[in-house]
């Protein structure tokens, strides 16, 4: 790929300005700001002042120039004798110069790029695009909700040479603001996810909305839809653009059926270019599955299989803060969507609250709602009727302007002026045996009632067992050379089991460095007393304050991260450890043999930073049928280290094996080793299991026992079926714990006093059901779910998977018990 970097001297063509002063025109740019408060590294830094109607961005420039920024994009004329040496550029617009920019960096790269608007839904949809295409690609997308005239431009501006793919979601509240935004994204292929009622006010009719909408899509080879849409359907076809649609009612390039729905999951069925198939959604809610069936079309267009799009949207997570079911007090559930309240969120919410089969008492605790567009008679004559409609037995009426809903409702309302005024009556409302609608706008706070509500004791438990995870580290230990030191691996709350606890442990027991993925995690390990080493695996430019503070070191594994660490050390006058990555056939992260000269070069003359290590990654070290692989790589590595050790004329730490390369490949382990899966009790090699201990044991307990005959069923779908009269325990654990639904209906087994008992029927969120016929079980009784008997590694062959994700996958609600004999 060729630089997409742009130098100053570019700037005034790019952005169309006029230069007022000009200082160094070779300095990279690398760094747009807009809010003085969010500068990392001021070189490379280009502020961009907006004469805002409440703020003006001029105020602080000389603040920023202070600070080291050299590169001033303004509207309006400022005092030059105030910044000195900098280079000036006066545009009519800096919104439309920041654009610019972005347009520019984005017409140097030629991947594939995704776009994304609709009325509803942009991010889900970017999200669960971006959890199902991170095998295969490197991806770039709008952070959170960046989908507006300043969000857009900075997310595609973190557009890179190792992104493969990028995915951004695009935004309007009026007509003439997307093709500003167009030129900026230049999709290759669009996703439209709906069209409703959110910024009605901006536009004329319906009709002018997506036509506004559909001009990001002009230049796109298809465009991502449901032709259910009748009106999205229409627009498209009179715009000319070209499509990839889908239906669920007809004829369509991409034909899905809903041939059954339970309670947790919608199972349906696939046509594509002659092929049927069936997915199983795990969703029920008709938004959740829209926005699914919108992703599984993008794989299928993408090239990938009815099969392959199966497995991917069948681990689909639901976002943070959206639709999330809890279990309550007094055998209650509350539907947590207390973040935002729109008219049509309001539909989609009580869709799911229909779906809801834990309780057939609904209550809706609700808000005022917010920018819907429409006149208060209107919205609320709506809102009354889709409370109608959803068969609510009670609702609790927040706000001033929800008050309307007394002229059209003619159900159980209970009204209050503000959630302090609710709280005060709070002791009146008994609620038993009921699911609970909690969605109220932000302003409102109802995170506050969610939290009264919600059940917080839970009696599922990881416990570690810290003599086990010691035993483990002597066994790898034993395998070492004299010298040798050991970098244990804490990222990922270490492997599930524990965040400080496992590394205070770790660094009473001697390791030499700590690993962890975020510099936020090691930011967290120094707040609790670690003081070993900490090596940051995925730093970013804004993570590099809390590096600094922190003292924690940065693993730099390509050209513009380098670069940024320098300017950064050099603009702070401070020193910084680095650990240099190098790909010697992971074909993952890291400098390749061709890029050594030019890095050794680089750090040899920037005295702030110093290479403490350079490692590489073993891709295969665990399968003996690629050993002649793992034997060049550890050659290739050889030759690069003495590259990089002859130019910077100083010894740092070289390393390169991981758990299993400590085992295998004793050639392979220099001057440090990376102890990861192995410190946990699974040796991924197969080889040497019996060596080690599981240190974790995942279990629960009964809750009930119930004696069902061979007639009857457990569970959702009816799933669960017996051959003769049978026990069956329900026990507290389901997948919002971690406890995967792929170890439904006899997949997964669990231990209840020493016997083996196969799931039965369907697990489900908070709970599963187990066959204990054959076991000597009471209500109450232990039950293991790993551990020794059955291991992780057991559990992840019967799914498919590998033991990282069992243990990863237990939830942080789980509470972790640390013990020692």
């Amino acid at each position: 790929m060729k630089s997409i970097d742009i130098s100053v001297e570019q700037l005034s063509t790019i952005v169309g300005g006029e230069v007022l002063q000009s200082a160094d025109s070779g300095t990279v740019i690398k760094q747009l700001i807009l809010d003085s408060r969010k500068l990392m590294a001021p070189a490379g830094a280009v502020f961009f002042a907006i004469d805002g109607k409440h703020h003006d961005g001029h105020a602080h420039i000389e603040e920023l120039f202070n600070k080291g920024v050299r590169v001033f994009i303004i509207e309006k004329n400022i005092p030059l004798e105030k910044i000195p040496g900098s280079t000036v550029i006066r545009v009519s617009s800096s919104v439309a110069a920041l654009q610019a920019c972005a347009a520019y960096r984005r017409a140097q790269v030629s991947i594939p790029v995704i776009a994304i608007t609709g009325s509803n839904a942009k991010t889900i949809v970017k999200e669960w695009l971006s959890q199902v295409l991170n095998t295969e690609y490197s991806i770039v997308k709008s952070p959170r909700s960046y989908n507006s005239q300043i969000g857009v431009p900075l997310s595609v501006w973190a557009i890179n040479e190792r992104h493969t793919i990028g995915i951004f979601e695009a935004g309007i509240s009026t007509v003439n603001e997307m093709q500003a935004l167009q030129k900026i994204i230049r999709p290759n292929i669009g996703i439209f996810t709906n069209i409703g009622s959110a910024h009605d006010e901006g536009f004329h009719n319906r009709q002018e909305k997506i036509y506004e909408k559909l001009k990001l899509f002009l230049a796109c080879d298809a465009l991502i839809y449901c032709k259910d849409q009748e009106e999205v359907d229409a627009e498209i076809h009179a715009a000319g653009i070209p499509s990839f649609n889908w239906s669920l009612k007809g004829k369509a390039a991409v034909e899905y059926r809903i041939i059954e729905k339970d309670s947790i999951q919608t199972k349906v069925r696939v046509l594509f270019k002659d092929t049927e198939g069936v997915l199983d959604l795990p969703f029920v809610d008709e938004a959740s599955v829209e926005n699914a069936l919108h992703v599984t079309t993008t794989l299928f267009y993408l090239g990938y299989s009815i099969q392959e799009a199966a497995r991917k949207v069948q681990l689909l997570l639901p976002l943070e803060m959206r639709l999330a079911l809890k279990e309550a007090n007094d055998g209650c559930y509350v539907i947590d969507d207390s973040y935002n309240n729109d008219l049509a969120g309001l539909s989609i919410a009580l869709d799911f609250l229909e779906h809801v089969k834990q309780s057939e008492t609904k209550t809706v605790i609700l808000s005022d709602v917010l920018e819907s567009g429409l006149d208060s008679t209107v919205l609320y004559k709506e809102v009354a009727a889709n409370l109608t409609a959803a068969h609510v037995q009670r609702v609790i009426a927040i706000g001033t302007e929800i008050q309307e809903l007394k002229k059209s409702y003619t159900g159980k309302v209970d009204y209050y002026n503000s959630t302090e005024d609710f709280f005060k009556d709070l002791a009146k409302f008994r609620f038993q045996r009921e699911v609970i609608l909690v969605k109220g706008a932000r302003i409102f706070q109802f995170e506050k009632i969610v939290a009264q509500l919600q059940h917080k004791v839970h009696e599922t438990v990881l416990e570690i067992n810290l003599d086990a995870l010691i035993h483990n580290l002597n066994v790898y230990r034993s395998r070492l050379k004299s010298g040798t030191k050991i970098m244990c691996m804490v990222k990922a709350f270490s492997y599930g089991s524990g965040g400080f606890e496992i590394a205070q442990l770790l660094q009473y027991h001697g390791v030499d460095y700590l690993a962890v993925a975020y510099a936020d995690e090691g930011a967290h390990l120094r707040e609790n007393g670690i003081t070993l080493p900490i090596m940051v695996m995925n730093p970013t430019l804004s993570s590099f304050d809390t590096i600094l503070r922190y003292e924690l070191e940065p693993e730099i594994y390509e050209p513009v991260l380098l670069q940024q660490i320098i300017e950064y050390a050099a603009a702070k006058n401070k020193h910084i450890d680095i650990h240099i990555k190098i790909d010697t056939g992971m074909k993952r992260l890291g400098f390749e043999k061709k890029d050594i000269n030019g890095v050794a070069m680089l750090l040899s003359s920037n005295s702030n930073i110093k290479v403490v290590s350079a490692f590489t990654h073993l891709a295969a070290s665990d399968s003996a049928e690629h050993d002649g692989f793992t034997q060049k790589q550890l050659s290739d590595f050889d030759e690069i280290t003495a590259t990089l050790k002859n130019t910077l004329q100083y010894s740092f730490l070289k390393h390169a094996a991981n758990s299993s390369g400590i085992m295998r490949f004793p050639q392979a382990h220099y001057d440090m080793v990376r102890l990861g899966i192995g410190l946990y009790g699974v040796e991924s090699a197969g080889m040497y299991q019996n060596e080690l201990q599981a240190i974790s044991v995942f279990k629960t307990h009964i809750s009930q026992i119930k004696e069902i005959s061979a007639e009857e069923s457990v569970g959702y779908s009816r799933k669960g079926r017996v051959a003769k009269t049978s026990r069956i325990a329900t026990i507290a654990v389901g997948y919002a714990d971690g406890y995967n639904r792929r170890f439904s209906n006899g997949v997964g087994e669990v231990l209840v006093n020493g016997v083996r008992c196969p799931i039965i029927g369907n697990v489900c969120m908070d709970m599963s059901m187990v066959d204990v016929t054959e076991a000597n079980a009471r209500q109450g009784d232990e039950v293991i779910l790993f551990g020794e008997n059955p291991t992780v590694t057991e559990l992840a062959q019967k799914t498919g998977t590998i033991a990282y994700e069992i243990l990863t996958s237990v939830g942080a609600r789980v509470k972790r018990i640390f013990y020692s004999a």
